[in-house]
């Protein structure tokens, strides 16, 4: 068979749907896009843009309303189990068996796939060593950590060697390291292995060292072409600004982030990363200093959709107790000493000691397993510690958990709230649990609402929300009850660009009114926003500082650290010399 000159091309493609509440929405509308052979296309966009259901489509699990969907030279609409039989998908819930071993998950995905005898032991065997899993092949899938299920998905999706492979979000959720390796693994399958693959992401990074890139918002493509072609569009625009002494870059990020002269500001190194809408610095920035940048993708990305947002504006979030009454707040909310959690013989963490000041973001960083969500855990009061001390606003949390938990907000890494109700239902049902009553509860639900932009949602079931509106929705619900600590686990995993904007802006209002906010978080350029971090592995304390401070402690050679790249460097130099501590 000859092989198709572009195994993806999508033309002129529309699909609508109809949400319960009897809203249409068009997910697609009329999207055309090709992926040459051997290569990695990557499909960006805020949430709501129409990736997952293109991919669905090429999958032929979605069809399309219109236009025509060729894959690997097949008509989808009239063959979708012809190219089902050619291709790999991985959506973002990948169906693995947490009750069956890494062995048997792909066992049981050969038989469905009709691989067997020695084509099936030689695809186990290059697979789990590809994805570094050949040690682990006796453990339950369900024991794994992120990363390790990300690879284990994706090596089940391998096991008859597609010649597609589609891709939706894999590295949602995972840790600097693993997202790395994957992306390794992904790569060299484009290359050693002839193989063409089309991915979603939320993180422009990866993006930008992808063959091709199609830009989606709202089911339009707004750009596509090679990540080069997309930075060049940022070409003259981007500066680096230095903020005065006295200023942060957080504070200063949030002053130009709300400039109108500017498109996107995050901070880099101390200092903060402008994207200009002219070929001008930013003339409101008095006594800071600016200075010309290389574009990248992510400038180029955040320029095309500042021409079609509809507004940023983040208005400040009051703070309720803790900026109401900062004479009653204790100085230090959280105070740990000597923390240790066991599971059987297994030690989740370590003797972990650290205080956090009032009003501070203070970040818990650390890869898939390192016992951080298990130290955030116990910091809420969902999880008892079994040994050390630890007091949370003032309470004792080894002896009065109920005490501390109604000055407590919290933010889950997955959707924790109730999918079936509405917006309003669910706010109603946590104002309701925390106790508020009459006009009270009456005013706060419409705070939420109108701080978070949910008006236009308040009747839609909260499951059917994109995911940026599920993420306001469930810090809405957290900040009913005017919180002095606000714990936040992962909570823009999965949210596109400018959702993680708008709330990184919203967090900083609530630190500088004086509430408390302990965040962990998988985007390590997130760290930046934090006053203070605490890098653990393995249970146990490696480092802790400012992100200055973490930055310092990159491996040496690099004139302008990350701290992605400080963050690996901690981990791997820890694991190599075998020190527990910092």
């Amino acid at each position: 068979m000859t092989p198709a000159p572009f195994p993806v091309d999508v033309r002129a493609v529309r699909k609508t749907f109809r949400r319960k509440n009897g809203e249409t929405v068009e997910a697609l509308a009329g999207v055309s896009f090709a992926a040459r052979a051997r290569t990695l296309t990557a499909l960006v966009g805020p949430d709501g843009g129409g990736k997952t259901t293109l991919l669905r489509i090429l999958a032929g699990l979605t069809p399309a309303d219109s236009g025509g969907v060729r894959v690997l030279g097949l008509d989808v609409a009239a063959a979708p189990q012809a190219v089902q039989a050619r291709i790999g998908y991985m959506p973002q819930r990948f169906g693995l068996y947490e009750d069956l071993t890494v062995q048997q998950n792909l066992d049981l995905y050969a038989d469905l796939h009709g691989v067997d005898g020695a084509a099936r032991e030689q695809a186990c065997a290059r697979l789990l060593a590809m994805m570094a899993l050949t040690p682990f092949t006796g453990r339950l899938a369900g024991k794994l950590s992120g990363g390790m299920k990300q690879k284990l998905g994706l090596a089940c999706t391998l096991v008859r060697a597609p010649a597609l492979l589609l891709l939706d979000e894999p590295t949602v959720g995972v840790d600097p390291l693993s997202r790395r390796e994957l992306w390794e693994i992904v790569r060299r399958l484009v290359r050693d292995d002839a193989l063409t693959a089309v991915v979603s992401t939320s993180y422009l990074d990866e993006a930008g060292f992808c063959d091709h890139t199609v830009a989606l918002h709202r089911g339009v493509v707004l750009a596509e072409g090679a990540p080069g072609e997309i930075a060049a569009q940022a070409a003259g625009r981007v500066f680096l600004a230095t903020p005065a002494a006295e200023t942060n870059a957080r504070a200063l990020q949030a002053r130009l982030f709300q400039s109108r002269d500017v498109a996107d500001a995050v901070p880099e190194a101390g200092k903060v990363r402008v994207v200009a809408r002219t070929p001008n610095a930013p003339e409101n920035a008095p006594d800071t200093t600016f200075a010309a940048a290389q574009p990248r993708f992510e400038d180029g990305f955040m320029l095309l959709f500042d021409a079609v947002a509809d507004g940023r504006a983040v208005q400040s979030v009051p703070a309720g107790r803790a900026g109401n009454a900062p004479g009653n707040a204790a100085p230090n909310p959280v105070e740990v000493r000597d923390l240790v959690r066991r599971f059987g013989d297994f030690t989740a963490v370590d003797h972990v000691s650290f205080q956090v000041r009032r009003g501070e973001i203070y970040g818990l960083l650390g890869p898939n397993g390192a016992g951080k969500s298990t130290t955030f855990r116990m910091l809420c009061g969902l999880l008892p510690a079994s040994a050390g001390s630890l007091r949370v606003a003032g309470a004792d949390l080894r002896r009065a958990r109920a005490g501390a938990r109604e000055k407590l907000g919290y933010v889950a890494q997955k959707f924790s709230l109730y999918g079936d109700l509405s917006v309003d239902e669910n706010l109603d049902f946590f104002a309701s649990a925390y106790g508020l009553r009459g006009h009270r509860k009456r005013a706060r639900i419409a705070w939420a609402k109108e701080q978070f932009n949910l008006d236009a949602m308040a009747s839609l079931p909260a499951g059917q929300l994109p995911g940026g509106y599920k993420q306001r929705l469930a810090m809405a619900a957290a900040l009913l009850h005017e919180p002095e600590i606000l714990f936040l686990d992962e909570a823009t995993s999965g949210a596109d660009p400018m959702a993680r904007r708008a709330f990184w802006a919203r967090i900083a209002a609530l630190a500088e009114a004086g509430v408390t906010v302990i965040v962990t978080t998988h985007f390590m350029e997130e760290a930046e926003y934090c006053d203070r971090v605490l890098i653990m592995d393995g249970g146990v304390a490696l480092a802790e500082g400012s992100p200055a401070e973490i930055r310092a402690r990159a491996l040496p050679g690099q004139d302008a650290p990350t701290m992605e790249a400080a963050f690996i460097s901690i981990i791997e130099t820890a694991r190599k010399t075998g020190r527990a501590q910092a």
